[in-house]
């Protein structure tokens, strides 16, 4: 047997495709499975002649492979990836790879790799999106922990991206957890997506009246504007398609969503951070409300509300106000999910590098949209950009659409069918736009009751201040300001 290249340990259908789209470039790859069977079958399927070779034994596969050695893991998040490194670190040698490819929370990724770099072994972890369809012809990669790996595993993770313009969707991120933040960041987006574009769905299809054969149009046009991006196209597909009874699938399809916990995750970190990602949060606790299916049932029957029918003069300038408010709900989503790039780059000195971010969000991965283009050509312009709002391509777009984001949101609100993510997105944009919010009167409140005392309009910041409200609650503030 010839020296393996790589070698990928857990061969569910995301690591039997990474495995053939390594094979496919040329690499030599040894792979193994807790359960020898599944490697067995594999080997005797799809790999069938393919340079893969399949090992029973750790160890063995370990022994296979060329140095420095580079080991991809890809198996259940949690204690099962821990479990893994224990069974490698005692075989490997000082300047081999160890790789994390699956689903892992970031602050895992970071203790995993303040453990595994005092031996010497190179520690990744490593985003991957594009799910098993990706996979297999070109995800999206985001590797960050041990700077010294990139070297190492470039080769092999840029010839399996997807490609952009000859680019590959793979990039290093940074430092200790990176990888894993950004791939949060993305699926929080993605969550983000997803909601809106179930929010025009219903606005078009309930407010509107569209049926499905309108709808599955409507977003295929969409697909050839500003909104082109894989979500729309797989929209457009879904909606087109029939049952076999000849009916709309997804009418059949019971409206509870599910979750793996990435979003959740987002919306966590942005508390943390203190970072209004506001949109994300928001997709979340809409998948959460429609978990309450059998509530809601109950509800339905009991709560009253406007019937939902939106009565408009012309059907088809609605529908593109709906398309413009898409797409400028869609600006706020990613605008949020760069504010929280930007802290958590601060926050754990990550130095992210945020056009790159965008360039591997371009192919391969499942918010990849046109647009990503223009984040890339702001930053760009400035790598010091606080906010995508603030950079001329994006402003202008918002100016654009926001007069049909407005009429959008005030429909909605007026026939009763929920928007909570359209709406949310355009009361960020309003309160970011704001020079003076009232968190003058909150701040008045809490030192009221609590003495947490606020600072003043008339003074330098930093200097605090405490009122006596009552006269009777003395003069003695709290040390408490941010609690």
């Amino acid at each position: 047997m010839s020296q393996c290249d790589v070698a990928l340990i857990g061969l569910a259908v995301m690591g039997q495709n990474l495995v053939l789209n390594m094979a496919d470039h040329g690499f030599n790859v040894a792979v193994y499975n807790r359960t020898y069977q599944v490697t067995e079958e594999f080997l005797s399927g799809t790999a069938q002649g393919k340079s893969i070779q399949g090992f029973s034994d750790l160890a063995d596969l370990v022994q296979s492979l060329s140095k420095p050695r580079k080991i991809v893991i890809l198996v259940k998040a949690g204690p099962a990836v821990d479990a893994v490194i224990d069974a490698l670190l005692p075989l490997v040698d000082e300047g081999d790879v160890i790789v994390d490819l699956g689903n892992s929370h970031f602050p895992d990724t970071q203790r995993r790799w303040e453990r595994v770099s005092p031996t010497g072994v190179h520690f990744v972890g490593s985003g991957v999106s594009g799910g098993e369809e990706g996979a297999r012809t070109g995800p999206s990669i985001m590797p960050g922990g041990d700077e010294a790996a990139w070297p190492l595993i470039k080769p092999v993770f840029q010839a399996i991206a997807a490609k952009v313009d000859g680019q590959a969707c793979c990039e290093w991120v940074g430092a200790g957890g990176a990888g894993h933040y950004v791939k949060m960041v993305h699926n929080g987006i993605e969550y983000g997506d997803m909601q809106l574009i179930c929010e025009a769905y219903q606005l078009l299809h309930e407010g509107l009246g569209l049926d499905y054969d309108e709808l599955a149009a409507v977003f295929t046009e969409w697909n050839t504007t500003e909104l082109d991006s894989y979500l729309i196209e797989i929209t457009s597909h879904i909606l087109a398609y029939r049952d076999e009874d000849g009916s709309p699938l997804v009418e059949s399809i019971l409206d509870t969503a599910g979750q793996k916990g990435t979003g959740k995750w987002t919306g966590i970190s942005a508390l943390d951070l203190g970072m209004p990602v506001s949109l994300i949060g928001e997709s979340v606790f809409s998948r959460c409300l429609s978990a309450l299916k059998d509530e809601r049932v109950g509800a339905s029957k009991v709560l009253t509300g406007p019937a939902p029918m939106i009565e408009v003069e012309d059907r088809a300038a609605f529908i593109n106000d709906v398309k413009l408010a898409l797409f400028a709900s869609k600006i706020i989503s990613y605008a949020q999910g760069y504010m929280l790039l930007r802290e958590a780059s601060e926050e754990y000195n990550w130095s992210l590098n945020y056009g790159a971010i965008a360039l591997m969000w371009r192919g391969g991965c499942i918010i990849r949209s046109q647009f990503l283009d223009n984040i890339k050509e702001a930053f760009d312009k400035n790598p010091e950009l606080s906010n995508l709002l603030l950079d001329d391509f994006f402003k202008a777009q918002i100016d654009r659409c926001q007069a049909s984001w407005r009429r959008v949101v005030q429909s909605a609100v007026g026939s009763g069918i929920p928007t909570p993510c359209f709406a949310t997105a355009l009361a960020f944009y309003d309160g970011y736009r704001r020079d003076r919010l009232p968190a003058n009167l909150l701040q008045a409140q809490r030192d009221y009751f609590g003495a947490h005392t606020y600072e003043r309009t008339d003074r330098p910041r930093g200097e605090f201040f405490h009122t006596n409200w009552t006269g009777k609650g003395g003069d003695v503030s709290s040390q408490t300001y941010n609690v």
